[in-house]
């Protein structure tokens, strides 16, 4: 998730496409390290955001307004006097560094064409906002850099402006495939393919430097020695892998020259992970969505990580709760059955109980053991007594811990089953955090773990609240729509509400995951649709990181809800099973 070179010459390549000749007609401070320029060109109105936030700095265009302070800042103040109503002429990314020069054509006091530069340094916690004259002297930034702050480059009023160069690194527009590899091979020190990449070149992030690994990038085929983590020496010492790789950067570095990009959004769990601007291959193909424009990319990206983050945030409350009771219970729940396995015994009490009173008259008093015959087995049994009783009271003494052992069992068996599902209804509340990537979808669970007991809810009863997110919908390779469940309110309203009693039901074989239903609409459903269903069911369960998950599946009809049960709980008693891979690329997930 970097903003980086490739990142910047795709923007760049966007601003070119539709501001250059365009007018400057209003400029704004929203942030004290934002920008806001409204800018008039090929007939439409744009609003460039330029924000040198340490955190997030970022460039594009968005349709929205943003709200100015009353009083403009000096830094706007003194943009305003030189460029409002300006040209711009040129948009460019230097050497090919996360730096945006935005050259601007005016007139100044008296008349005379001018030009200047804005220049937007995307570096993390150096970001800034440069004004520069035609000479390359600095009016002023967006904030002041003084030597105390920096001992590299000093950002002043009346000082030179230079972009300052990083030692080592090469410009990969300038590199063709020998120079390429002798620059890797040069590298010191060696050390993992990747790494060594992105600390040769400008503007290349980790995760570009990993894609120029993928081995089957045009379909060359797989080479074992060709991967991100191995060490760039042995690579090299291999022809072919060598070949790859350098063809790999020749046709990512022509493609950026050629402004040929392809914004995609990259997302893991329905999570957005990363994004890239040229194509990726390391990401599974349902996992990547295409988007027309950077900027809209960018807007949507930021906003939805913020969204998901939130969300993680909220459900590591939740999660720490649910684990915190898991352990409990689960200890709870071995100690039950270590107990349950001490009441075995209590046969063996009762049958030295019956052959007591039926042998017993043969004990004298005092003995400690009776050898009997033992009718159950037709074998010799020695049974121990208290010499101190008689032979009929030793009896007794067997049937009373065999009533208590019973009693005991008959106890037990009923809290093991109530601990039992306590622990599967919290493991898949986990497994439902696991999918969550919005805000409704964390408060849909915590809705579900108040009604449960384990949260108390702020504000009594009358505060309760329903939250209500949509379930996953898929439609197959063959047009078939398919929902899942991503918390058990909505695996309870998937199987009971929404499918019909001939629709099909699918879900992980006794481990946690969400209810997958087909909608047929009364047509048979073709074995491609049996085998992707599956693949969901998988791939929503606990053993989504395995190869293989064994998959139940029979007739919605056939599922029933016991009354009383926890919310997701059902039974069935007649089903099919297949065993596949979680692989759902061949469906398309509708928004």
């Amino acid at each position: 998730m970097a903003f980086d070179g490739i990142t910047v010459a795709a923007i760049v390549h966007e601003l070119n496409e539709r501001l250059i000749e365009g007018r400057i007609y209003k400029i704004a401070q929203p942030e004290k390290d934002e920008l806001l320029l409204t800018i008039k060109a090929g007939g439409s109105q744009y609003r460039l955001v330029l924000s040198a936030n340490p955190t997030l700095p970022l460039v594009y265009l968005h349709s929205e307004n943003k709200i100015s302070p009353a009083v403009a800042p000096a830094f706007t103040m003194l943009l305003r006097k030189h460029i409002q109503n300006g040209r711009i002429i040129s948009i460019t990314q230097p050497d090919f560094e996360r730096i945006i020069d935005i050259e601007i054509e005016h007139l100044d006091e008296l008349g005379d064409i001018c030009r200047k530069h804005l220049i937007i340094e995307l570096m993390g916690k150096y970001s800034n906002i440069i004004f520069v004259n035609s000479e390359g002297r600095i009016l002023d930034s967006i904030k002041h850099v003084n030597a105390m702050t920096s001992s590299v480059r000093e950002v002043l009023p009346g000082l030179d402006y230079f972009i300052p160069k990083q030692e080592g690194k090469y410009n990969p527009l300038n590199v063709n495939a020998t120079d390429f590899l002798d620059i890797i091979k040069n590298h010191k020190p060696s050390g993992e393919l990747y790494k060594v990449i992105y600390g040769s070149f400008t503007g290349l992030s980790p995760m570009i430097a990993t894609e120029l690994c993928e081995n089957d990038r045009g379909g060359q085929g797989p080479h074992i020695i060709l991967s991100a983590d191995s060490n760039s020496e042995m690579v090299l010492a291999d022809q072919e892998a060598s070949k790859i790789l350098a063809d790999n950067f020749i046709r990512t570095m022509d493609r950026v020259k050629a402004g040929d990009f392809t914004p995609v959004m990259l997302y893991e769990r329905g999570i957005p992970k990363d994004y890239c601007m040229v194509p990726v291959y390391s990401y599974a193909k349902e996992n990547i969505r295409p988007w027309d424009s950077v900027s809209e990319l960018l807007v949507n990206f930021y906003s939805e990580k913020e969204a998901a983050t939130r969300a993680h945030q909220k459900s590591a409350d939740i999660r720490k709760i649910v684990q915190t009771i898991l352990e409990r219970d689960v200890k709870k729940y071995d100690l039950q059955l270590k107990q349950l396995k001490d009441t075995e015994k209590m046969d063996k009490y009762r049958v030295y109980g019956e052959l007591l009173h039926t042998y017993g008259y043969a004990a004298n008093p005092g003995d400690r053991f009776i050898e009997v015959d033992n009718y159950y087995t037709n074998e010799k049994l020695s049974i121990p007594l208290d010499e101190k009783l008689s032979a009929m009271e030793n009896a007794q003494k067997y049937y009373d811990k065999y009533n208590k052992l019973k009693r005991t069992k008959e106890a037990l068996e009923e809290l093991t089953t109530s601990v039992k599902a306590e622990i599967d209804h919290l493991e898949s509340i986990l497994s439902a955090l696991d999918f969550a990537s919005k805000e409704e979808d964390i408060n849909e669970i915590k809705e579900e773990m108040i009604e449960s007991g384990y949260i108390r809810r702020k504000g009594g009863k009358n505060n309760k609240q329903r939250f209500k997110s949509k379930p996953l919908h898929y439609i197959s390779s063959d047009g078939f729509h398919m929902y899942v469940g991503k918390n058990n309110f909505q695996n309870d309203e998937l199987t009971f509400k929404v499918a019909n009693g001939g629709d099909w039901w699918f879900h992980a074989k006794n481990i946690p995951g969400s209810h997958v239903i087909v909608k047929c609409e009364g047509q048979e459903l073709p074995d491609r649709a049996f085998e992707e269903a599956a693949s969901l069911a998988a791939h929503y369960s606990k053993g989504a990181n395995s190869d293989r998950v064994e998959i139940d599946y029979l007739q919605r009809k056939n599922v029933k809800k016991p009354n009383g049960s926890k919310p997701g709980f059902v039974v069935y008693y007649t089903n099919y099973s297949m065993v596949i891979a979680n692989d759902i690329s061949a469906l398309t997930l509708v928004e």
